[in-house]
């Protein structure tokens, strides 16, 4: 049951941006916390195979997120962005304290948590309704540097306070953070798309179309620069997925990184893209345009993972670290092309399907880094001493691949490929989409339900739901 308009009405001043970056700083910083403690529970529920049990999880998750994403893009249209944070934020952080009480259970919930997890996708929602087009670029750039924020600092006092107090007050303090997140939507967080702009707001049904992705996935063809859009962002984010789910735990066993170096590594990576997604963004994109944005960022993440599969040195790993942090400019950069391709009453229903495939992404890329680190024989879950009781943040991994090896780092090399591939599609991407009604476009999937919109004025464009991003 949904919850009632009077209740998601509330809410502290007018919509804002600080309301979204809040949203997002408490909810990435409650699992920023869990870093060190999820491996070590991954480890001690699944002593063989860790890293492939971690990707058969994400990838159901990943799954549930590529079938829900175009109903939940189509519902916020009609409902409301408030009620779908509320949703996501709860249904995300819900697997949270069960990782104490039930490690099965917490991973079970976690991979059916896919079909909400989509927080980041209604927190840009939530931006573009309140922020005229020229303002959303350098708006994007500071949601996504607030994601970064929230894990400078939270990864390194979570393995702090587990090792301190034990992992138990950790996942207290997560869930406490996660409760504090929910209260401040439900108590702070003003509606944002305003009444006019709703199909027929709370009556609105929705047709079964609109919750059929492989129906978006067709309908995206139809429109060339949509199609371009989908795949560039598949072929970047496919091997960001996979890295995200392995990169650090690389860094301990491979490269010899000890704990605090780790948390010092997030700490720097962290610090580095808020600098690029604000100052950096904004400026290029002043000068340069969203286009070239995008293709210097996908330059950027070319060579930061060549830099990580031919690594072999810990100093090369910082050095590809500050690579990366400039490869973050492209989701922003990308988030405002699709906000200014998109139709303004499709926003949420086209923006929905660019979700669904970072979700599949989030899905295929850890099983896969996990495969290919598998048949070139990098062995990812086990301890190095053989031990299968040591924690796993506790000990000082050191697992040196053969000295025959020419690429410390496989799945790296094959990621720089992708995006590679990604670039070379985005060249095709125009610079200025056309905006108006355009035939076989993002067609309205509600059109018995629709109504006519007038001009908006300022600070009224509606806007998309754009990918999730996992810690």
């Amino acid at each position: 049951m949904s919850p009632s308009p009077a209740l998601l009405a509330q809410g502290f001043g007018a919509p804002s941006v600080y309301h979204a970056v809040i949203v997002i700083f408490l909810e990435f910083f409650a699992w920023g916390l869990l870093t060190a403690p999820t491996l070590v529970v991954l480890h001690e529920t699944f002593p063989k195979h860790t890293f492939l049990m971690n990707g058969l999880i994400q990838g159901v998750k990943g799954l549930l997120s590529f079938l829900s994403a175009p109903l939940i893009g189509a519902l916020s249209d009609v409902w409301g962005r408030k009620s779908f944070l509320l949703l996501t934020v709860f249904f995300t952080c819900a697997p949270i304290p069960l990782m104490k009480i039930s490690p099965w259970w917490y991973f079970a919930v976690i991979s059916v948590s896919g079909v909400f997890a989509v927080t980041f996708s209604v927190v840009f929602a939530y931006v573009a309704d309140i922020t005229q087009e020229h303002e959303r670029s350098m708006a994007y750039g500071l949601v996504s540097a607030t994601f970064a924020a929230s894990l400078v600092t939270s990864p390194a006092i979570g393995a702090y306070l587990g090792r301190v107090y034990g992992d138990g007050l950790v996942v207290v303090l997560a869930s406490a953070i996660a409760m504090l997140d929910i209260c401040f939507i439900l108590v702070a967080v003003p509606e944002s798309l305003p009444e006019k702009m709703r199909p027929a707001s709370w009556g609105a049904p929705i047709s079964w179309e609109q919750a059929d992705p492989f129906a978006s996935l067709r309908k995206v063809g139809q429109d060339s620069t949509v199609l371009l859009i989908c795949i560039t962002v598949f072929l970047s984010y496919l091997p960001e997925a996979g890295q995200y789910s392995s990169f650090f735990l690389y860094l301990r066993q491979i490269m010899g990184f000890s704990p605090e170096n780790v948390a010092a590594f997030i700490a720097v990576l962290g610090l580095l893209s808020i600098i690029a997604q604000t100052v950096i963004l904004s400026l290029l994109m002043r000068s340069i345009g969203n286009k070239n944005t995008i293709l210097l960022g996908l330059g950027f993440q070319i060579l930061q993972l060549a830099w990580y599969g031919f690594g072999s040195e810990p100093w090369m790993m910082w050095a590809a670290g500050a690579v990366a942090a400039m490869s973050s400019i492209t989701f922003p950069a990308i988030s405002a092309l699709v906000s200014r391709t998109a139709e303004p009453d499709q926003q949420g229903v086209g923006q929905g399907m660019v979700t669904g495939i970072r979700g599949l992404c989030n899905g295929l890329g850890p099983a896969l880094y996990g495969f290919i680190f598998y048949i070139f024989h990098v062995e990812l879950d086990a301890p190095p001493d053989g031990s299968q009781d040591t924690p796993v943040h506790t000990q000082p991994h050191l697992q040196h691949l053969p000295q025959t090896s020419i690429i410390p780092g496989p799945p790296f090399l094959f990621g720089a490929c992708s995006v590679l591939l990604a670039l070379l599609v985005a060249l095709f991407i125009p610079e200025h989409p056309h905006l108006g009604p355009r035939p076989g476009s993002w067609k309205k999937h509600s059109s018995p339900h629709g109504h006519p919109h007038s001009p908006q004025p300022p600070g009224e464009a509606k806007e998309p739901l754009l990918q999730d991003t996992n810690v």
